[in-house]
């Protein structure tokens, strides 16, 4: 029996995708950097409206080119296959198997923060990893509607935290002491404001995951756009609350530069039993950002696969309605693989700028003549214009700071490059 996604399975997969470790760590930075607490609240309101700009933009994507596929299809029809292998090729080295393994590998950081002996690391990352994809090959209904019921979870736990929080707002003490003198003025200010948008804008990522499985949906073209924006509408009210929490809860100097800013904060407001209360919050959290990037990553190699770019073998097993279960266990693998050989902390500012990038391009095909159709210009056109502008100024600034993640964004675009022309080369 076929089974369809419908509009409250992709609406919580977008939100399992969504919220994952970032939220809970990011603002320790941006306080740091911006040293300002209403700052940070505005970066979190203003990244999340790019984030339903680009919403908003995949929504009308799947409207011109309703199949699944995500960015790897978008470019492929649109503009040439090269930059669509491209895409898939990030999806599969950077975007989600990297994605994979942090979001399962910080899992196990929060559940058992002391690991035993005899435990041996990154036994309980693996272990969630094989669990999603056991779930979303060989059973996906089952995987969805366990994954709904998390997601579920995890809304009612963060809604639980926001109550608990907001009955000790009046105990919150905004400030700190920090040394007022050195916040940043002029351009420092706006340049500091842009570094903390890209943070965030990591903690965004995942809008667009409806796309992936299109092609399994009946009335994609109306049923995908809304549950891209109502999931992103939702994440961003949780985001700037659960922000605005962290960042008055405590003095400015006990936050500054911290990553465990969510367990400091509920510290802060309950003592140990709501720390903990709040830690195994953010193992659901991450649990779900595992299940959902796992049923839709193999969808992408699946639609590689029937277009020849990838072999044979990771095709759709009876149509697209069936699970890719070789491209799921392919992506089990992959995983499983960085949570042994990596410390994947490290490339979450690569991850943005690549993934950011391949966003963009994607979105930069509304503009395209192929994809426009003969039809004009209208105000509505300025709402993916704004998402290119805002996600193009923040690369740029990321860049400036740190040269050395562009290079990682080249050199993986050239292996793709290069791993295309081979592929073509030998079906020739």
């Amino acid at each position: 029996m076929k089974t369809h996604p419908g509009f409250w399975t992709l609406t919580f997969l977008v939100v399992a995708n969504m919220i994952g470790a970032g939220v809970f760590t990011t603002s320790g930075f941006s306080i740091q950097s911006l040293g300002s607490p209403e700052l940070v609240v505005w970066a979190w309101i203003f990244a999340g409206l790019v984030a339903l700009a680009g919403a908003f933009s995949y929504g009308q994507l799947v409207k011109a080119m309703p199949e699944s596929g995500g960015e790897y299809l978008f470019l492929s029809r649109s503009v040439h296959p090269l930059l669509g292998f491209i895409a898939g090729w990030v999806s599969l080295i950077a975007g989600f198997s990297g994605a994979i393994a942090l979001a399962a590998t910080t899992l196990e950081e929060y559940a058992i923060p002391a690991r035993p002996d005899w435990l041996p690391a990154g036994s309980v990352a693996v272990l969630s990893i094989v669990l999603a994809g056991a779930f979303h090959g060989l059973r996906p209904q089952v995987g969805a509607l366990l994954q709904n019921a998390i997601v579920l979870l995890k809304l009612l736990l963060l809604v639980g935290i926001l109550a608990f929080a907001a009955s000790k707002f009046s105990d919150l003490t905004s400030g700190g002491h920090l040394d007022l003198s050195s916040r940043p003025t002029g351009l420092a200010l706006a340049s500091a404001f842009a570094g903390s948008l890209v943070w965030i804008s990591l903690s965004y990522s995942g809008f667009n995951a409806a796309v992936y499985l299109a092609g399994e949906v009946d009335e994609m073209k109306r049923v995908v756009p809304r549950s891209l924006l109502v999931a992103t509408g939702t994440v961003m009210i949780f985001y700037v609350l659960l922000n605005a929490i962290f960042v008055y809860a405590n003095p400015m100097d006990v936050i500054a530069g911290q990553t465990d800013i969510a367990a400091i904060t509920a510290k802060t407001l309950g003592g140990p039993i709501f720390e903990a209360f709040v830690r195994w919050t953010i193992v659901a959290c991450l649990l779900t950002s595992v299940f959902s990037m796992m049923m839709a990553a193999p969808r992408v190699y699946a639609k590689m696969a029937e277009d020849g770019i990838l072999p044979k073998a990771l095709r759709f097993d009876h149509g697209q309605q069936a699970s890719p279960r070789t491209a799921t266990l392919l992506q089990v693998g992959l995983a499983v693989l960085l949570v042994w050989v990596s410390t994947l902390q490290g490339l979450l500012a690569y991850l943005g700028l690549t993934l950011s990038l391949c966003a963009a391009c994607s979105v930069a095909c509304l503009f395209l003549p192929a994809v426009r159709q003969g039809r004009g210009w209208h105000w509505i056109d300025l709402i993916p214009a704004f998402y290119l502008i805002s996600t193009l100024v923040s690369a740029v600034m990321l860049t400036v700071s740190d040269p050395r993640q562009l290079l990682g964004t080249v050199v993986t675009f050239s292996a793709g490059a290069v791993a295309y022309f081979l592929i073509a080369q030998r079906s020739q």
